[in-house]
């Protein structure tokens, strides 16, 4: 890993807190995830399951954690089961965690090797009754393939019928949804790395320079900073693929007068940042391209203001629509009439600004979180208003990362971003 180890005292509190909401005579299971293959012999680069990383910090493939509260054998109530190590695994693949560093990283102090672990598991089940399975119920989830987590949930109902089934995510979402301050200084460290990578960007932008160049110019800063890759597939989009919301491609060279929309963060010790900024190749905004920008900044700051404890996430998309439909009369995109005639079920303003303002953010970039419920202190939200003009041939988006506060303002992670105007042409114009 490139980043500076974790107090352990966080994973040590999110196992405490996850086992208090377990019922009695229990256990859960985590798996790590697979490392997926490509073919011949490559693989895709090893990424943790996030769910075991959140109660254990171990970053390893192979790795499960059972969590057994009340075991009548005080030694089994947290157990870490991991891939033996060796000297020939040392030499190929680089050092895996032994029993030792692992109880360093994790707090657990019961490491056993995963052959053992049918064993220990017999013996664990015959002491349990209920067994809570780790299942994703994401409300963006869409998932084709069968995970290692899946295979071992299917191994553990064919094996033990008789017990009763429970589910960890429920428990999980709740938890991962409120941060710890640990957590927020992880998250703010990944916002930084995303500063620097925007200030170098900054820098280097002039006509005819080509988004993959731009995508390249952030992926050096966010390594050279401990980063270990951008924390979802980068968007680099000049000119009209700013209007294409998911443009990936970054292969377009970008020409003078246009705007770029980048949306980029890094991670940081598997914590996601996710920001967008909007700026022009040239170093100047055209009158209109400032008019828009500065509509989009302003909802973006309104909206931010509405993220307090209790507010609800449907109610709050309403306000925001509202703060959006009037900036767009104020542009000339919408009169009166089409907010008197607009289908109440995809408003008027949708046709500029047809995606949501605000997701949580945490170890998943679209983090865990019920949004039925009620917002509450140290949730991370992102911030994230756009108009896309597809006729004029730009897009503007801007997004920040900011927490919701027990008393006062959220706490705005990317402070320290570029992002007025003025600032930002001043920084392209050095």
């Amino acid at each position: 890993m490139k980043y500076h180890p974790i107090n352990r005292e966080l994973f040590i509190k999110n196992r405490e807190q996850f086992a208090a909401q377990m019922k009695s005579k229990s256990l859960a299971v985590f798996n790590s995830n697979d490392i997926y293959p490509i073919s011949a012999d490559s693989t895709l680069p090893f990424e943790q399951h996030r769910d075991i990383f959140y109660l254990s910090g171990v970053d390893q493939e192979e790795s499960i954690l059972v969590l057994f509260p009340d075991c009548p054998k005080e030694k089994y109530r947290e157990i870490l089961f991991l891939k033996e190590t060796n000297e020939h695994i040392a030499v190929w693949e680089g050092a895996k965690l032994t029993k030792e560093k692992a109880y360093e990283t994790s707090g657990v102090k019961t490491v056993i090797w995963l052959k053992d672990l049918e064993k220990t598991m017999f013996e664990l089940m015959t002491l349990c009754e209920t067994v809570y399975i780790n299942t994703n119920e994401h409300y963006r989830a869409s998932v084709a393939t069968e995970t290692r987590e899946d295979r071992f949930t299917k191994w553990l109902k064919e094996k033990y019928p008789a017990h009763t089934v429970a589910k960890s995510n429920p428990i999980l979402q709740r938890l991962r949804s409120v941060k710890d301050p640990i957590e927020i200084d992880l998250m703010q460290k990944a916002c930084d790395i995303t500063n620097k990578g925007f200030r170098r960007v900054l820098d280097f932008v002039t006509p005819g320079v080509w988004e993959y160049e731009i995508e390249a110019e952030f992926l050096h800063e966010f390594l050279r900073n401990r980063s270990k890759k951008f924390a979802y597939t980068p968007i680099i989009a000049s000119g009209n693929n700013a209007n294409v919301l998911h443009y990936i491609e970054n292969n377009q060279q970008c020409k003078a007068g246009e705007l770029i929309l980048m949306d980029v963060g890094a991670e940081y010790a598997n914590y996601a940042s996710d920001m967008t900024r909007t700026i022009p190749v040239s170093g100047r905004f055209t009158d209109r391209q400032k008019a828009v920008y500065n509509a989009v900044l302003h909802v973006k700051d309104e909206a931010t203001k509405m993220l307090v404890p209790g507010t609800l996430w449907e109610e709050y998309h309403v306000e925001v629509g509202k703060l959006m439909t009037s900036e767009l009369i104020k542009l000339g995109l919408l009169d009166k009439a089409d907010v008197q005639n607009e289908n109440p079920d995809w408003p008027a303003y949708k046709r500029y600004f047809m995606h949501g303002t605000s997701h949580h953010i945490g170890l998943d970039t679209h983090d865990y979180g019920l949004l039925h419920e009620p917002m509450q202190a140290n949730n991370v939200f992102t911030v994230e208003p756009g108009i896309y003009l597809p006729d004029e041939g730009f897009g503007v988006r801007l997004e920040d990362d900011v927490v919701i506060q027990s008393d006062g303002a959220p706490f705005n992670l990317m402070r320290d971003i570029p992002i007025e105007v003025e600032e930002i042409e001043a920084l392209m114009n050095q």
